[in-house]
């Protein structure tokens, strides 16, 4: 008699299917995509470290800032023109160095990037009064990011990224370097650029030439230079300017003297 035995198929699933199955086949996609997001990821991480390590020896001939206010003419069917002229440490005189500190940012030697202490009492302020515009509370440093390397507009992602470059210039770079590069950037007046181009444009005289009262009415304008004048400076401007003359000279005094902006 014969016993028929039922034995297994040694046929699988692939083979009955002619080939791979489409989950095995996606495993080596979805490896080649996390492979190509970490480069990206990488390469992110690492442009920024080689723009911070390259200026922080090289002034910049142009800044992100400058680019952006260029196209915003060109749109407006404005001609595209700027003044900005790089100038050495010695080059600048100290006042705009002491102005800007006491203008901008008084905790500028204490902190590494951020003052949480000025984030606080701007936020304070703001509780206070607020229908006022809250104050803003960016350090130099993160002021030179922005204009280096970021586009004018606000959200969280540019913030994040303020951030990093923040990050990355403050471990690089010495105090007295961010400080000369922020004076060489910053904008004094409309389409004017740095210490030199601004003192030029106010005072009709060398950046290394500027008095205690010069630097201090150029600092005092930093917020807005595109609404405000230090060659014609407004009465809030004279108020902010006095103020700013004040902490270079050593004496207390507190940004709420400055009064309601113009």
């Amino acid at each position: 008699m014969e016993i028929e035995t039922n034995k297994s198929s040694s046929v699988t699933p692939q083979d009955a299917a002619g080939g791979v199955l489409p989950a095995e086949q996606s495993k080596p996609r979805k490896r080649r995509w996390y492979s190509w997001l970490w480069r990206i990821a990488l390469i992110a991480l690492a442009i920024p470290i080689l723009q911070v390590a390259t200026l922080r020896f090289i002034n910049p001939p142009v800044t992100t800032m400058m680019v952006f206010r260029m196209f915003d003419h060109v749109f407006a069917g404005e001609s595209v023109t700027w003044s900005h002229t790089n100038m050495g440490r010695t080059e600048i005189s100290p006042y705009v160095y002491s102005a800007v500190v006491a203008g901008e940012d008084q905790r500028f030697y204490q902190h590494h990037g951020f003052d949480m202490v000025e984030i606080e009492k701007a936020q304070a302020a703001h509780t206070r009064h607020p229908k006022r515009p809250m104050r803003g509370a960016s350090t130099i440093s993160q002021q030179v990011a922005k204009n280096l390397f970021l586009p004018p507009c606000h959200s969280f992602i540019r913030k994040g990224i303020e951030a990093y470059y923040t990050v990355l210039i403050e471990f690089m770079w010495p105090k007295e370097r961010i400080l000369q590069t922020y004076a060489n950037v910053a904008e004094f007046a409309p389409n004017v650029y740095g210490a030199e181009a601004g003192a030029l444009f106010h005072f009709k005289r060398h950046a290394a030439q500027l008095s205690q009262q010069q630097a201090a009415q150029m600092a005092a304008v930093l917020p807005n230079p595109q609404r405000w004048s230090a060659s014609h400076p407004s009465a809030y401007i004279q108020r902010r300017a006095s103020r700013i003359l004040r902490q270079m000279r050593g004496m207390p005094s507190d940004e709420e003297e400055d009064g309601e902006p113009d």
